[in-house]
């Protein structure tokens, strides 16, 4: 585990920094040590609320808390973090270094090109967020676009807004292009993700807590309960219920992980009648009981 159990999921603007819900525009990069060395190499479990990030390893490795999961990476490697995941690091110590470019959803939608749309696939291609990079020519290609944004970022020069944007492109590109050799197709890469399926997230991770009925999305939506059903099925094939159960069970998760909250408490928060109803939805849908989730996560 990379964080010791607290009250509640640290929510941040750049790790360590209050939110900021203004933010708009925002694409900064830096270096992986000029943070994490200040932290001892580790980055506890937190969110972004509306930033994305892309990290490239060049060197060392360590291992990420992803939601629920502790996944290793070894340098070289690419590593996607949408905005609202739970996520975290623990760095090799010394040894470990490479970049991280954030930037907010906004500074993506901007370019409104093929180019945009790679940005805005990215979140789908995170759902395997450690991308390994095999040739060696593309982790320097992705580095010296890193550095030339750093550059444009330091130094303010002007047109630099407009250059980071196609910079921050560039790595976006090419990044999805790793992610589409990594699964033996370069048909979806670069596909734009579907308008429909993306503000029935975004009215989920608003509601979730206190509507579970799909009627209520739709009627928000403007659709039917069927037309969104099958509109979302074919999209992303699963059904727009499956994706507000899976909210819910994230959110269990994440409470269960990252946090020392009593068990009935997590129940009360995610509007369940009861504990046991609680119990019975999670063990349904994650094939355990939450005091067994909790016990084997090291809580």
């Amino acid at each position: 585990m990379l964080s010791t159990m607290a009250s509640t999921l640290p929510l941040f603007h750049l790790y360590g920094d209050p939110p900021d819900d203004q933010a708009f525009d925002f694409i900064h990069v830096e270096t992986i040590v000029s943070r994490s060395s200040m932290h001892d190499w580790t980055i506890r479990a937190h969110r972004h609320r509306n930033l994305f990030q892309i990290l490239l390893i060049e060197r060392g490795g360590g291992e990420m808390t992803f939601e629920a999961a502790t996944l290793p990476f070894t340098a070289p490697a690419a590593i996607l973090v949408p905005a609202t995941i739970a996520h975290g690091f623990r760095f090799a110590a010394n040894v470990t270094d490479g970049w991280v470019a954030s930037f907010t959803e906004d500074a993506a939608g901007a370019l409104a090109d093929r180019a945009g749309e790679a940005l805005s696939r990215l979140r789908a291609l995170a759902a395997q967020p450690i991308i390994p990079i095999q040739e060696e020519t593309a982790r320097e290609r992705l580095s010296a676009l890193y550095a030339e944004l750093f550059e444009e970022h330091s130094l303010a020069r002007e047109g630099y807004r407009l250059a980071m944007r196609g910079l921050l492109a560039l790595i976006a590109i090419g990044v999805a292009r790793l992610a589409a050799s990594r699964a033996r197709t370069g048909s979806v890469t670069l596909q734009p993700a579907d308008a429909t399926v993306a503000q029935l997230r975004a009215l989920v991770d608003e509601f979730f807590r206190s509507e579970r009925q799909l009627g209520f999305y739709a009627d928000k939506l403007a659709m039917t309960v069927d037309r969104l059903n099958d509109h979302v099925k074919r999209a992303i094939g699963v059904t727009a219920g499956h994706l507000i159960r899976q909210r819910v069970l994230t959110e269990a998760k994440r409470q269960l992980v990252f946090t020392a909250q009593p068990i009935q408490d997590i129940a009360v928060e995610l509007a369940f009648a009861d504990p046991s109803h609680f119990a019975r939805f999670f063990r349904k849908h994650a094939g355990t009981t939450p005091h067994q989730f909790r016990d084997r996560r090291g809580g």
